[in-house]
């Protein structure tokens, strides 16, 4: 029952995969366009005369009592297969006045019919032109007339002929047995020869009736039923006709290409793909977003935190993640933005649960993920600007409260580069930063690189239980979300699920709309901060000269040679607005 029940969402699923191929869709339409209009303007009009004639058979009465029934006397098919013969086309081509090379387009261009259950032939003749169509259409239905009847009367002439041969020397028998009978007396001589002269006369009267009877025959091959006349409009089925076959034909073609590169499509197009790559659920599928603020809750879109908030409860009642409270964000390959936008509104949302969080970036190649939140208390504190408090290495007991508005807060372990990441990554800090989801009500998620670039996540993850793979299925393989789920569970570990997303769109339209919306975020974030120039400049001046930045760019400075942060500039986050 349940494969019965599989059966429809699988064709669900493949369409919904072929449709997004709208690209191939629309070209195999507008090929299957072009190719009906094409063929409906350049090639010529074609006409159709048609004319009709009923068959019947040679015979002295057909009204008589007993007589042979016209269909048994005619073979319908034979005269079918006669009227298309070369025989025919050579006598209408006389008649017509056209030369001999023209016999075989004469046969070419006739077809002949016979409705079901008559005794009619019906000839269709095609030409480009309607007069001369209809005009060569009863010259080809006289020229089968006339041969059917001289075919009639050549048998009746040769048929007499032959009786008449046998006629005459009976006749001639008879004459001279007259002559004997004349010249017998009375005897028995004379009762022979006139038993003999009876069989004669019987003889004679019968082959004089068959010639009477042959040479009273209706040799009428049949009648008209119906002129050629020449038709008022082509036959062909014109440009809207064809504009439509087209655009049916063109569907097929866009559907069979959209077919053939789905098959050939390597990349996990559905939920359904990522479910058997992973073999593990999908918890939830980010809207298509045009970037923004870190937190959902700073996005002008409700949709994505209330995502979030979906796949954070799915995840508390998920019995394998509630045991251990721990779970490893991770991307397959490419960059990590949404990997971290995930672990960031999943603290968010488990601390709206009233968890005590700790969002642990161990992303040690890349960091940067504390630049790009605000702190609970408005600025970064003293500490996290203080270089030897970091000369331990990572994490060194650094933590970072998060405000995450309405949601509340949570704390943050940030990353920082160090020589030996390995080592960093599996050092007892580390493990007993993780413990402390041991606590109750505490939980730890932890933000690691994608799983096929380093094997930074495979060294967490025996020790994090659960991991959550964020992933673009139109941008990741299939092989390649099955590989994270043979590495996770070869490193003893359980994918819990996946988090879809999307990417922005590519093309040459969409680069043209995210430049216009970064044009107008621009102009909107100057026209915002011109006001507060002045003030800004104060505080500048008070604070001795220190440099305000405004991007995640400017926030994030470069660490040294001795993996040490540059302690030199004072900075204060900036949210962007979207309106």
């Amino acid at each position: 029952m349940s494969e019965a029940h599989d059966e429809p969402d699988l064709l669900r699923d493949q369409f919904r995969q072929l449709v997004r191929y709208r690209a191939l869709l629309v070209a195999g339409v507008l090929i299957g366009l072009l190719g009906g209009g094409y063929l409906a303007v350049s090639g010529k009009d074609t006409y159709v005369a048609t004319s009709e004639v009923v068959l019947r058979a040679a015979t002295v009465d057909e009204f008589a009592a007993g007589g042979t029934a016209p269909d048994k006397a005619i073979n319908i098919g034979t005269e079918r297969q006669t009227a298309m013969s070369n025989e025919i086309a050579k006598r209408a081509a006389k008649a017509l006045r056209l030369p001999q090379r023209s016999v075989s387009s004469l046969q070419a261009d006739l077809q002949v019919t016979n409705p079901p259950n008559t005794l009619v032939l019906r000839f269709a003749y095609t030409y480009s032109d309607p007069d001369e169509a209809a005009r060569r259409a009863n010259a080809l239905t006289r020229a089968f007339m006339d041969a059917r009847q001289e075919t009639t009367e050549t048998t009746i002439k040769n048929t007499v002929h032959n009786l008449r041969k046998q006629l005459d020397p009976v006749v001639k028998q008879r004459k001279e047995l007259d002559d004997q009978i004349a010249r017998l007396g009375e005897g028995p001589t004379l009762d022979a020869a006139t038993t003999v002269q009876a069989t004669l006369v019987g003889r004679i009267s019968e082959l004089s009736t068959n010639i009477t009877r042959l040479q009273t025959l209706d040799t009428t091959p049949g009648r008209w039923i119906r002129v050629a006349s020449p038709p008022a409009g082509a036959s062909g089925p014109g440009l809207p006709m064809m504009l439509g076959l087209g655009a049916l034909v063109g569907v097929a073609i866009g559907l069979l290409a959209a077919w053939v590169r789905l098959v050939f499509d390597p990349t996990a197009r559905s939920e359904g793909d990522v479910v058997r790559a992973l073999r593990a659920p999908v918890l939830g599928t980010l809207p298509r977003g045009r970037g923004g603020p870190l937190l959902a809750v700073d996005n002008a879109d409700p949709r994505l935190a209330e995502e979030y908030r979906s796949v954070a409860f799915r995840l508390a009642y998920d019995q394998r993640f509630a045991e251990h409270r721990r779970l490893l964000v991770v991307a397959p390959r490419g960059t990590a933005d949404t990997a971290a936008s995930v672990a960031v509104n999943l603290s968010a949302s488990f601390a709206e649960m009233g968890m005590d969080v700790l969002l642990v970036e161990a992303d040690l190649r890349t960091p940067g993920l504390s630049a790009r939140l605000r702190s609970a208390d408005g600025s970064r504190p003293g500490w996290a600007r203080s270089p030897h408090l970091s000369e331990g290495g990572w994490p060194a007991g650094l933590q970072v409260p998060i405000d995450a508005g309405e949601s509340g807060s949570f704390d943050l372990v940030p990353g920082r580069r160090v020589r030996n990441v390995a080592r960093a990554l599996t050092s007892s800090a580390a493990s007993r930063l993780f413990a402390e989801a041991d606590t109750p009500g505490a939980a730890v998620i932890v933000l690691a690189p994608a799983v096929l670039t380093y094997a930074d996540a495979l060294a967490l993850a025996d020790r994090i239980g659960g991991v959550l793979v964020v992933a673009d299925p139109h941008a990741v393989h299939r092989t390649d979300l099955d590989r994270v789920r043979q590495l996770i569970t070869g490193a003893g570990s359980t994918v819990l699920g996946a988090v879809l997303h999307s990417s922005p769109r590519r093309g040459w339209w969409a680069r043209r709309a995210r430049r216009a919306a970064l044009k107008r975020n621009a102009a909107a974030s100057r026209s915002e901060a011109a006001p507060a120039a002045p003030a800004a400049g104060a505080a500048s001046t008070a604070e001795g000269g220190a440099a305000v930045a405004a991007t995640p760019t400017a926030r994030a400075s470069a660490p040294t040679a001795g993996d040490t942060p540059a302690p030199t500039t004072d900075t204060i986050p900036l949210r962007t607005v979207t309106r």
